[in-house]
């Protein structure tokens, strides 16, 4: 079986740049930029990040069958990958750029609008991207080495995104940061799906085999299939936690910490740590088991998340001690599902002689893409309980309740998402038989 090249399996990963810069951008900024530019109620600014990426998990299956009708016709999925990445680029720089209808209605509508067709495109992006391992080999070795590198390179990217939208932003205040930030991240978008597009056109290609899942067929497996179950719902509710997280740092840096700059200090204190410690805990698995060091990183996140509620009466540079702890458990909960997850799939076509693997893919990115969509749009009920006056220039005082929402919803309400996990791990649902 031939081996994947190095610069196959870099310009593959390039992709990752358009993946981490949508995942987690909109997720962080679009909700400070309804209620602070454009004066839209904190409840309806969390509907709208949700539903449009919400929608995606409706529409994956459509895309997917589109992209494998496409296959067969033309031998890649190449084309559908360039018109979406080329399409998220454009509609995301829409969607910053703020149209200025002077009504917070007239100017929401126009965010749902975008955000939808953004939405749209980046799943005829995201499902010829995660197909594309299929094509280029059929070894599962070198599959599983080009999903590591490419994981690798989203963490980089979700740093690179994470942490420079917001300073962008920051340093260009009001509604032009927002604008400039959009038009760089769409530059980032375009270039990154340039290079997988053009990167992977001499790219061995393996067999092509076409898996369109059927409705009737994925009830019956997922019903079937206990252990799964359990980790997609461990998963599920970890992906609630750290939407809800992202969501909150623009404000808890702006409310609580008392400066706006201080959002890319603690995106690059939580994803730093991350990046630097993921490595770290597959040894820790290996020689502890993998359901041990997730309990672990799951409470290493608690603990991080618990000790931000005392940020207020804390020294700055001890705030960023323990959200760079919350960071580490991050990059746990991160590689110990997915690490367990290849296992269960074993088990279960061992047991039963059928494939697995394509459907565990799509019910698996359907559950991370709505928890994360719901995180933003939970924390947004969280501020309008707690009486959050939305504006159009980010200047209006916060009543202490505010405030105090505020840090429930950054802390203690991802914090107890975070650690419901725990109790789903149950070694003897998950451990994997010999």
């Amino acid at each position: 079986m031939a081996t994947l090249s190095r610069r196959t399996i870099y310009r593959y990963s390039l992709g990752s740049f358009v993946t981490g810069s949508f995942g987690t951008v909109p997720g962080l900024l679009l909700l400070p930029y309804l209620t602070d530019t454009m004066a839209v109620p904190a409840a309806a600014a969390g509907v709208i990040v949700f539903v449009p990426k919400a929608w995606d998990v409706v529409f994956n299956p459509i895309a997917g069958r589109l992209s494998d009708a496409d296959l067969v016709r033309t031998g890649s999925r190449r084309r559908y990958l360039l018109r979406g990445g080329i399409g998220v680029a454009i509609l995301f720089a829409a969607l910053f750029a703020h149209p200025g209808f002077g009504k917070p209605v007239a100017d929401a509508t126009y965010v749902v609008a975008v955000f939808f067709l953004c939405a749209t495109a980046y799943a005829f992006f995201q499902v010829p991207f995660n197909a594309l391992p299929a094509e280029l080999t059929e070894s599962a070795a070198e599959r599983t080495r080009l999903t590591s590198v490419r994981i690798g390179v989203l963490a980089v990217a979700i740093l690179i995104a994470g942490g420079g939208a917001p300073a962008i932003t920051d340093a260009l205040s009001g509604v032009a940061g927002y604008r400039v930030m959009g038009l760089v991240m769409a530059v980032i978008i375009l270039l990154a799906t340039l290079g997988v597009y053009f990167g992977l056109r001499n790219a061995p290609v393996g067999s092509l085999r076409p898996n369109t899942v059927r409705i009737k067929e994925l009830v019956r497996t997922i019903a079937q299939w206990r252990p799964f179950r359990w980790l997609l719902g461990v998963y599920f509710i970890q992906a609630l936690g750290i939407g809800t997280v992202l969501a909150a740092i623009p404000y808890f840096a702006r409310h609580v910490l008392g400066d706006p700059g201080y959002r890319t200090v603690i995106f690059v204190a939580f994803v730093g740590p991350a990046l630097v410690t993921m490595p770290l805990w597959p040894r820790l698995g290996r020689r502890w088991g993998k359901l041990a060091g997730f309990r672990i990183a799951t409470v290493s996140f608690f603990a991080g998340l618990v000790a931000m509620y005392f940020a207020d009466v804390l020294p700055l540079a001890l705030t960023l001690v323990f959200v760079a702890l919350a960071g580490v458990g991050y990059a746990g909960i991160s590689v110990f599902p997915l690490a367990i997850l290849p296992d269960l799939i074993s088990d279960e076509e061992e047991r039963t002689g059928e494939t697995r693997a394509g459907i565990t893919a799509g019910v698996w990115t359907a559950s991370e893409t709505l928890g994360l969509a719901l995180g933003p749009g939970l924390f947004g009920l969280v501020l309008q309980a707690g009486g959050y006056v939305p504006s159009t220039d980010s200047t209006a005082a916060q009543p202490d309740s505010a405030v105090t929402a505020i840090v429930l919803g950054s802390s203690v309400l991802p914090a107890v998402l975070i650690v419901l996990g725990i109790p789903l791990l149950r070694r003897s649902v998950l451990q994997r038989r010999s």
